[in-house]
């Protein structure tokens, strides 16, 4: 007999097949209905079973989060919540269940804290909440790999192990097999990493942007979609160790066409969920409306989950100066109130409250800034030629969403030789560490563009979820690397 999945099931009905269906159940009422899953969609497909029909020891072993196999006849339902139901014909306990044991896990049928969640991430694939967040996760996906295919870009893998900084954080994973408790030393008792496996001093990348510009002036247009670590000690609901983020290249495109880009792919993956994601979406809706219930009136999202997509897609992203986002944020009422926390003065980098407020109360719509000031900025961002003396600015774009803040953080790369060494000095970044990168001036040098997307909160986005480390399946946190 064909095994089908459920989703396949509740999709098309097709009402006297005989099926056989395959997954765990997530509850047995009455000794007759047992509600299967099998992750394929967070609906559950009724199973009806005959108890005068079946064998007693078997039907005891059907507990909670039991993996059972089921053959039957597909039959319209007679009771509610359901269009169709299965009439098992035949069941086969493949893997028990010990209900002791289920009492102590995720699995147990009733609410759990996030926090205990996250302390059985082994488990909490099972629970709803994080089959809707890790099946929308996979769309995401999906949609940025197709996104970037129809328009022709090439997906590129850039290294894991580099020897380059591209952010210039310093906040880094050093990467060595040299013995840690006696470590070859040179003359002035520095660790010498000429003995190491490279040969030199390697860490685990922040950004594979710099290698994706190196493609990019051959190939044209491509992108990366890669895991990326950075070393911050920080416990926020906002920071992980190890996180995905996309980053396309392209050459002879500006910051007004990298803006284009950016604003399209971000519709189109907003867009791509409410159309194939709608069970799911609806349920993160509905837990997200709750949620939003137990924060002060002040706290609250104003718009729900699928309005907060529809935001997005419906939207055209305004585009703005960062001299014109200091100049609308100095003259609000909200600063002269004295209601943000952070100073808004030029020169100074925009926090989370202030990127808020320009997209959720000034112009009520996703923001696009640009031309940042040049002191907090990457040396690979282009430097722009109409700066006012002692404002230098840089061709820099961020974009701002509703209840997060920054998005995608991109640029206009500096495409010329002479004005990339100069900030190279700036930055106190020695030419000899990246003499590969400048060799790409040199050889029909052209405008070049591009951004990045970190994928976790993106989907902490479109998903509602409020903490990054219940987006990623087995978060990476400071003193936890569990599982």
């Amino acid at each position: 007999m064909k095994r089908f999945k459920i989703a396949q099931i509740l999709n098309d009905p097709a009402i006297g097949e005989k099926v056989e269906v395959k997954g765990w159940v997530r509850a047995f009422r009455s000794n007759r209905f047992i509600q299967l899953s099998d992750g394929s969609t967070i609906k559950t497909l009724q199973a009806v079973v005959d108890f005068e029909q079946m064998d007693e020891a078997t039907l005891k072993k059907v507990t909670t989060a039991a993996a059972i196999c089921v053959q039957g006849e597909l039959v319209a339902s007679q009771g509610s919540g359901q269009a169709v139901e299965l009439q098992v014909e035949s069941l086969e306990i493949i893997g028990e269940a010990n209900p002791d044991d289920v009492q102590r896990t995720v699995m147990q049928p009733k609410k759990h804290s996030l926090e205990f969640l996250r302390e059985q991430a082994h488990l909490r694939f099972r629970t709803n909440t994080f089959g809707a967040v890790f099946r929308i996760r996979h769309a995401v996906s999906f949609a940025i790999h197709k996104f970037f295919n129809d328009r022709g870009f090439y997906y590129i893998h850039t290294p894991i192990i580099t020897g380059s900084d591209a952010e210039g954080a310093g906040e880094m994973f050093r990467v060595s097999t040299l013995d840690p408790k006696n470590p070859p030393l040179n003359e002035d008792g520095s660790v010498n990493y000429k003995e190491d496996f490279f040969g030199k001093a390697v860490n685990l990348t922040v950004s594979g942007q710099l290698e994706a510009e190196l493609a990019a002036l051959a190939l044209g247009q491509v992108y990366t979609f890669g895991p990326t670590f950075r070393a911050e000690n920080s416990n926020t609901s906002r920071h992980l160790a190890e996180f995905w983020m996309i980053e396309p290249e392209v050459a002879f495109n500006d910051i007004h066409d990298n803006m284009d880009l950016a604003e399209d792919m971000l519709k189109y993956i907003c867009q791509y969920v409410m159309d194939n994601c709608p069970d799911d979406l609806q349920f993160l809706h509905e837990r997200d409306a709750a949620e939003q219930q137990t924060k002060p009136q002040h706290e609250r999202n104003e718009l729900g989950l699928i309005d907060r997509l529809k935001f997005i897609t419906e939207n055209p992203f305004e585009r703005i100066t960062y001299t014109k986002a200091i100049e609308v944020l100095r003259n609000s009422n909200h600063y002269k109130k004295k209601k943000f926390q952070y100073e808004v003065e030029w020169g100074t980098d925009l926090q989370s409250e202030h990127e808020r407020y320009l997209v959720e109360k000034e112009y009520k719509r996703p923001v696009i800034i640009t031309d940042y000031p040049a002191s907090f900025k990457a040396f690979y961002m282009r430097r722009n030629d109409n700066a006012e003396p002692g404002k230098e600015t840089v061709a820099a774009m961020d974009i701002l969403f509703p209840g997060i803040g920054e998005m995608v953080g991109g640029s206009q790369r500096e495409e010329r030789l002479d004005v990339l060494k100069e900030k190279c000095a700036a930055f106190h970044i020695p030419e000899e560490d990246l003499w590969w990168y400048l060799d790409t001036r040199k050889f029909g040098t052209v405008p070049h563009a591009g951004f990045g997307l970190g994928f976790e909160r993106m989907v902490m986005f479109v998903t509602g979820m409020t903490n990054i480390r219940d987006v990623i399946p087995f978060p990476r946190t400071p003193l936890n690397a569990e599982f």
